[in-house]
C-alpha cells in the first residue's frame, strides 16, 4: 500500500465492521491485514481511535513521534450502514 492514509481508511473501516459483527471471520482477517501493513510497512504503533458526532480521530505513533489522522463518520461507517440495511446481500461466513 503506498499510502498511510489510505490504510488507516481501510483498516478504520473494516474495524467497524469487524466490531459490529465478531463472528464475521472475513471482516476479522481483513482487519488484520490492514492492521499488518500498518505494524510492519508504516512502523505504526500505539494506535488509539476517538469517534464524536462528526468524525473519527486516530492518534498513533511513529518512531516515537506521535501523530493523528482524521475521519469523517459517514465516510467511515458508510460499509457498515450498507451491511445493516441489506444483510442478504452480505453474508457471514463465519469458520
Amino acid at each position: 500500500m503506498k499510502s498511510l492514509q489510505d490504510a488507516l481508511y481501510n483498516w478504520l473501516t473494516i474495524k467497524v465492521v469487524a466490531e459490529a459483527r465478531p463472528d464475521d471471520t472475513a471482516a476479522i482477517d481483513t482487519m488484520e491485514l490492514f492492521e499488518d501493513i500498518l505494524i510492519n510497512e508504516f512502523k505504526v504503533r500505539d494506535i488509539t481511535i476517538t469517534k464524536d458526532e462528526v468524525m473519527y480521530l486516530i492518534t498513533y505513533s511513529i518512531e516515537g513521534e506521535e501523530k493523528s489522522a482524521k475521519f469523517p463518520v459517514e465516510l467511515i461507517d458508510i460499509m457498515h450502514n450498507q451491511i445493516q440495511k441489506n444483510p442478504e446481500r452480505y453474508k457471514n461466513y463465519p469458520e
